[in-house]
């Protein structure tokens, strides 16, 4: 049962169609005052803020934008069930405030004539008037306020406009809704509109015997609403949510009364949408004024190139190359300028301790891992600048419109477009931008496939190897070359592999059809600059708090196991061993032979303060439990062409994939701190993967078909701890995490094999 809020704080609760400004109000009311987080008992986010006016705290819920309260998913019964105050330690809104698009009347009072079938104190927020004004539609506002019997309050979200009128009405209705009753002039005006229930009598009455029916049980008492909603359920989805332990007389009942309706000549799938665009009509009769011809405006004439087939498709590609490079052209030295700090601690740091587990823990483990999140951040920032920019002046949309025919092909609708193509920077701000796909299956699907795009953390994988084994052939007079067709080839199978899985997905574990893309194209506007930032910042703190703390927590898991156990033994044995074998190849040598020079050099290499050390480094990982690993898994990779060495490289980098050449160079002895974008160090591990031997036979690790497998596995792998930390976040379940990385790895793995196995044998 819904409690009663506290005289010094109340609930209200925001309902609105998408593109109706309904989160832009939001922001503008709660301000920095917002949370994230999930309802009790589900997982199902919720997006909560607080505002302040006339003494009284008002707690807002911004609930997901939809076009109707009839719950056909999780999501929306969430919706209802907010509404109506039957989640679990989560108190009824006492005030309802109904976001509507004045340029679009008759659709939204759809969704508000539902809001107010609540019976709930409700305030009418009527925005966008300025885009109404723009199309000559006038408003009688207070005549509407009066047929719909509560106050309505037209606004201009995104310019401030009416908002200080919009919080005086929300704080009047929120104290009159816990100090008495509505008055007896508010309940007639109600009435009278149909406000209470615009349905027909036989409607009524079937509800009313069915209220009774259902509520017979004690434990399940349902509001008129829903038994409304249950009889008017097309689907069965409420149904099975509410009924599922119903006795079988009262599920009969149930069909019955629907059958009822169905021979009086309204159906349940029809019912509904005739008794409230009545209602609709009615309440709009002499309140809007239009032009009697209805003139071109200038969204139509930018419409008619920006949804053009062709035109449209040219703009789009643009656009979104403008948003890709911006990305990296912008968060380049920004991303610099993060490693370099996080570098110049880890050496502050390094200087202060003495060498020990403390000195590595600190430098390697926590500052290393922390660092590995916020050279993220600048990319994160700059892509959801973009997207809320290109988001609230209203071009999103029609990105979505243009890409929805192709997207479609697979069981995906055109909202996935900008997702997955925000992830060829990065999965995590592609998966959160999944957000926007309002249907479940969609949005999961979308998350699912996301991590495919090749990011940015598997380029220095791709340059590297193609660089090293890849010859720089030309083709067509030198416009091709096969080391850049061997890079696009990477991109090209992460993208061929994301469409087969969704095709799988949503013929499997995500069945169902998809919806038809119907979408209210949102007028144009200038995009308000400080919600346009504060949406940058929110959704930037939101993946650090999110994904920071599991890749950090990751991370050290994976310092711990290249640490210990310390075998300072057996690499004291290991180096004085290889530097006999050094000494003895010397004095085999001819004094002043070639031969003889060579060794020496070689020798005086080893005895290098630096060299020593980074061997030393690289014998104590090989000890290690992670160096350990490596060797125990070498018969499993070995299929791959690969030894110990690069299977120790692969578990290291599951945490975070752009770590492998980092490992790679501890590995091969040229330090940690190796910097894959410098030329120098580029071509020290070229060389030395070049140079590299298995153990048994002495030939070479390293080749062709072994360089492409190990590419293929990169492109295809899930090694990234905050992707998968998302996952979970944006899916509730740590099992679509678990699910995402255990099929991606056999992908990657099922690739990497039969690259190797096709290309040693070509």
């Amino acid at each position: 049962m819904p409690t009663t809020a506290s005289a010094s704080t109340l609930r209200v609760a925001l309902v609105g169609n998408p593109n109706t400004g309904k989160s832009t109000i939001f922001s503008a009311l709660a301000g920095v005052r917002q949370r994230v987080g999930n309802y009790p008992g589900v997982t199902i986010e919720k997006k909560t803020g607080q505002m302040r006016h006339g003494g009284l705290t008002l707690e807002l819920i911004d609930l997901p934008g939809t076009y109707s309260l009839a719950p056909h998913s999780p999501d929306e019964m969430v919706a209802v069930d907010v509404l109506l105050g039957r989640l679990s330690g989560q108190q009824a809104p006492d005030v309802i405030l109904s976001i509507i698009d004045a340029s679009n009347l008759e659709r939204n009072l759809f969704l508000l004539s539902q809001v107010l079938s609540l019976g709930k104190p409700t305030v009418v927020a009527l925005n966008m008037v300025d885009l109404a004004r723009q199309r000559e539609i006038d408003i009688d506002v207070p005549l509407l306020a009066e047929r719909l019997a509560v106050p309505v309050i037209a606004v201009q979200a995104n310019r401030q406009i009416g908002l200080e009128q919009l919080k005086e009405a929300l704080v009047t209705t929120a104290k009159e809704s816990v100090s008495s009753s509505p008055t007896p002039t508010q309940r007639k005006g109600a009435a009278e509109n149909g406000r209470e229930n615009p349905f027909p009598d036989d409607f009524k009455q079937l509800t009313t015997e069915l209220v009774k029916t259902l509520n017979e049980d004690s434990n399940r008492q349902l509001p008129h609403f829903l038994v409304e909603r249950l009889l008017l359920d097309g689907d069965g989805y409420l149904e099975h949510a509410l009924l599922a332990d119903a006795p079988a007389g009262q599920i009969k009942q149930l069909h019955e009364a629907r059958q009822t309706l169905a021979d009086a000549g309204t159906p349940v799938t029809t019912i509904e949408a005739m008794a409230r665009y009545q209602w609709v009509a009615r309440t709009l009769e002499g309140i809007v004024q239009r032009p009697e011809f209805s003139k071109q405006t200038a969204s139509d004439r930018i419409d008619a190139v920006l949804t053009h087939k062709v035109w449209g498709t040219l703009v789009l590609v643009s656009v979104m190359t403008l948003l890709f490079s911006s990305i990296f052209v912008f968060a380049t030295p920004l991303m610099g300028m993060v490693d370099a700090g996080v570098s110049h601690l880890a050496d502050w740091v390094d200087g202060l301790l003495s060498p020990g587990a403390l000195r590595s823990l600190l430098v390697d483990g926590v500052i290393g891992g922390v660092g590995a999140v916020l050279v993220f951040l600048p990319q994160i920032l700059i892509l959801f600048l973009f997207i809320a920019v290109l988001e609230d002046c209203g071009y999103m949309a029609r990105a979505a419109f243009l890409m929805d025919r192709l997207m479609a092909g697979v069981g995906l609708s055109g909202r996935s477009f900008i997702p997955l193509l925000s992830s060829f920077a990065c999965a995590v701000p592609g998966i959160m931008a999944t957000r926007v796909i309002e249907n479940r299956r969609d949005r999961f699907a979308t998350i699912l496939i996301a991590p495919l795009m090749s990011c940015s953390a598997r380029l220095p994988v791709y340059v590297i190897l193609i660089g090293a084994f890849v010859p720089a052939r030309s083709y067509l007079g030198g416009l091709a070359g096969l080391q850049g067709l061997t890079l696009l080839a990477m991109y090209a199978l992460g993208i061929f592999t994301a469409v087969l899985m969704a095709w799988l997905l949503k013929r499997t574990l995500l069945r169902g059809e998809t919806p038809p893309f119907v979408m209210e194209l949102p007028g144009y506007k200038l995009p308000s600059g400080r919600l346009v930032l504060q949406r940058m910042v929110e959704r930037g703190w939101g993946f650090l708090r999110r994904a920071g703390t599991v890749i950090f927590a990751v991370t050290i898991v994976v310092w711990a196991l290249a640490y210990y156990p310390r075998a300072q033994q057996q690499v004291d044995q290991t180096i004085a061993a290889e530097r006999m074998a050094l000494v003895k190849a010397a004095g085999r040598a001819s004094p002043g032979s070639p031969a003889h020079a060579e060794a020496a050099d070689r020798l005086a290499r080893f005895d290098d303060p630096g060299q020593h050390d980074h061997l030393a480094v690289s014998l104590h990982q090989r000890y290690s439990l992670l160096g350990q690993a490596g060797r125990w898994i070498e018969p499993v990779v070995r299929p791959l062409g690969w030894d110990w060495r690069i299977g120790c490289a692969a578990i290291a980098s599951f945490p975070a994939r752009e770590v492998v050449m980092g490992v790679l160079g501890v590995i091969y002895h040229l330090g940690p701190e190796l910097d894959v974008s410098d030329k120098t160090d580029q071509n020290q591990l070229q060389q030395r993967l070049r140079m590299a031997r298995w153990d048994d036979t002495g030939r070479p690790v390293y080749n062709l078909p072994v360089a492409l497998s190990l590419m293929v596995f990169f492109a295809l792998c899930a090694q990234c701890a905050a992707t998968l930390a998302v996952i979970r976040r944006e899916t509730g379940s740590w099992w679509w995490s678990v699910f995402t990385f255990t099929y991606m790895t056999l992908l990657a793995y099922v690739g990497a094999l039969i690259t190797y196995q096709v290309g040693i044998r070509l």
